[in-house]
């Protein structure tokens, strides 16, 4: 919702197609995930461990998917935690609580132990439906008000079918595919899926289910640019200026229900982050992966830790959360390269592994993520590559 808001905001309708693009990569890279979980019934990061065989090529790889694993989820986590922070700031405030002179967010630390206490406990089930309704509804709410804006169709069209990147735009292209296409969930996907599904008929059901899901998810993104481009305000840096783009449908009200929208999708993501993180290092380590176990959830604590402390500290939440979209966007080139590579074993999949055809839909993306994440590295650290 930010990442999208920033760019309906700054760019108009002129980067609809990284939205397309990102729909596209996520399909592909999620049904390969999904595909790796049933037949294999392993997750990615277990599977890594075992096909790599030389000893010296195992520890880096090990350490190198941690490593990008703990970064991007420790990134994703503080936008996580800011953004439900976000909408809680809408109704009740900013109180900061002084610690050696160091100001800290307190609604943080109040989002990360609801956070805690939800992964803890382990039973979240209901809690995540309503959460979940709520974000549903917001979904909904942006489709109407990107209706109600009458946006210029033919201009759409063009955002979508004709790509534009320019200096200024280049960090939003990446965190756009950073938000749509998150690296953690290739791992949290091929985990969960073998829960759920357990036979090579269950493919099809699947392989529908995620087009489904990243399809709607995309439109819903697509929407949030198109409605934010009618914001007259170029200055994003609370809820409230978020809010702006649903002012058509909801009026004064706009803030409190993008609040509790913001809210809602930061808990539920604050849960996610964590957890894919604790599946990666028990299949890398050779853990088992037990919801109760010390060393699956110390895991996660650490991560969640890692979330409140850096959302805690005096930086722009807005900021925050961007900066989370880009380093996965940056991230995204190693996961997707190490998964292409695990599907292409017959040894993993035998008759299941990639087609020519899905072959060159994922070397296409691939291409595209290394090329998007070495120009944003240029211009972030100066690198004159180019």
């Amino acid at each position: 919702m930010t990442v999208c808001t920033l760019a309906g905001v700054g760019f108009g309708y002129a980067l609809l197609w990284a939205m397309l693009l990102s729909i596209i990569a996520a399909v592909v890279l999620q049904e390969m995930s999904a595909r790796l979980g049933i037949i294999s019934q392993k997750g990615l990061s277990e599977i890594i461990r075992t096909e790599i065989k030389h000893p010296v090529l195992k520890a880096f790889t090990i350490i190198l998917v941690l490593s990008a694993i703990v970064i991007g989820n420790a990134a994703y986590e503080a936008g996580n935690i800011t953004g439900g922070v976000l909408g809680l700031q809408t109704i009740i405030g900013n109180p900061n609580i002084e610690i050696n002179g160091v100001s800290m967010n307190f609604l943080s630390v109040i989002t990360g132990l609801i956070a805690f206490a939800l992964l803890y406990i382990g039973n979240y089930k209901l809690l995540e439906k309503v959460l979940i309704g709520l974000v549903i509804l917001m979904s909904f709410a942006f489709l109407v008000t990107a209706i109600m804006t009458k946006p210029n169709v033919s201009e759409i069209f063009e955002g979508i079918f004709i790509p534009k990147v320019s200096n200024d735009s280049l960090l939003t292209v990446i965190g756009l595919i950073g938000t749509t296409v998150v690296p953690y969930n290739l791992f949290l996907h091929a985990s969960l899926v073998k829960e759920k599904w357990h036979k090579m008929s269950d493919l099809k059901y699947v392989r529908n289910d995620t087009v489904i899901a990243i399809v709607l998810g995309g439109l819903v993104s697509m929407c949030i640019i198109i409605s934010a481009a009618a914001i007259q305000s170029k200055d994003i840096n609370n809820a409230s200026d978020l809010a702006k783009g649903l002012e058509p449908l909801f009026g004064s009200f706009a803030k409190y229900f993008l609040a509790m929208g913001l809210f809602a999708a930061g808990i539920t993501s604050a849960i996610t982050a964590p957890l894919a993180a604790a599946y990666v290092a028990s299949g890398c380590l050779g853990w088992h992966s037990n919801l109760k176990s010390k060393k699956f959830r110390g895991v996660w604590m650490f991560i969640l830790l890692l979330g409140v402390l850096f959302s805690s500290l005096a930086i722009k939440p807005i900021d925050i959360i961007k900066f989370a979209q880009v380093a996965n966007g940056i991230l995204l080139p190693v996961i997707a390269g190490f998964l292409i590579w695990i599907m292409n074993k017959s040894s993993v999949l035998g008759v299941h592994k990639n087609s020519i055809k899905q072959n060159i839909f994922g070397f296409i993306i691939l291409g595209i993520s290394i090329l998007l994440s070495v120009t944003t590295l240029n211009k972030v650290f100066q690198l004159n590559i180019f």
